[in-house]
C-alpha cells in the first residue's frame, strides 16, 4: 500500500486556502486543463512519504510515528509565504511556514532518522515544509504561476497549532486521492 505521514490542517487554514486559490485563479488567465488546484479538504503537511509499503510494516510505522510524537510538544505553526517549485516555469505552488518551522523541522528530522534505522532510508532532497496549493501542468501557465508567486512572498495565511501526527494510506484515483488514516497520535 502506498503510505505517508503528515500533519492535519485545521478548518480555519483550509478555508483560508481555499481563499487563496479563489484570489490566484481570478488573478491569472489560464486554462483550466493546465492547472490541477488541490482540494483543501484533503490537504495535509507531508512529512515523509513512503511510497508502496508491505501491508505487514504498517504496524511498525504507525509505532515509530507514535514513538516520535511521543517524544514532541504540540506547537504553534504560522502558514505563510507563497511560493513554488520548478525555477522559472513552476510545476507546484504551494504557501509554507514560518512561525513555528523549528520545531516542525526538529519533528521532521526525528521521524526520518527513526524511519531511516527502521530501513526506510532518508530522503534525497532537503525537507520543505509546504502545502500544496496546485500543480502545473503547462509550461506557459508555470511561468505566469511563478510570477504571480512573488506578488504573494509576504502573505500571511493564519496560524494552526500542530496536535498530531498521522499515518495515511493513499489511493489515487481519477478523481483524485482518497486518503485512509491509519493511525493518529498526539504530540
Amino acid at each position: 500500500m502506498r503510505c505517508f505521514i503528515a500533519i492535519d490542517i485545521d478548518e480555519t487554514i483550509r478555508k483560508g486556502l481555499s481563499n487563496l486559490q479563489d484570489e490566484l485563479r481570478k488573478k491569472v488567465d489560464i486554462r483550466k486543463g493546465d492547472v490541477k488546484w488541490v482540494r483543501p479538504d484533503v490537504t495535509h503537511l507531508t512529512l515523509k512519504f513512503l511510497g508502496e509499503i508491505k501491508d505487514e510494516q504498517v504496524v511498525e510505522v504507525c509505532n515509530i510515528t507514535k514513538d516520535v510524537a511521543s517524544r514532541h510538544k504540540r506547537f504553534d505553526l504560522d502558514v505563510e509565504s507563497v511560493s513554488h517549485f520548478g525555477g522559472r516555469s513552476a510545476r507546484v505552488m504551494w504557501i509554507g511556514t514560518g512561525r513555528g518551522s523549528d520545531k516542525l523541522l526538529q519533528l521532521q528530522e526525528d521521524l526520518e532518522q527513526q524511519l531511516d534505522l527502521a530501513g526506510w532510508p532518508k530522503d534525497a532532497r532537503k525537507f520543505s515544509a509546504h502545502l500544496t496549493l496546485c500543480r502545473i501542468r503547462n509550461s506557459k501557465a508555470g511561468i505566469t504561476l511563478g510570477q504571480i508567486s512573488r506578488q504573494y512572498q509576504d502573505y500571511k495565511l493564519g496560524t494552526m497549532v500542530a496536535r498530531e501526527v498521522s499515518v495515511y494510506q493513499s489511493e489515487l484515483t481519477p478523481q483524485g486521492p482518497i486518503y485512509v488514516t491509519l493511525g493518529n497520535y498526539p504530540l
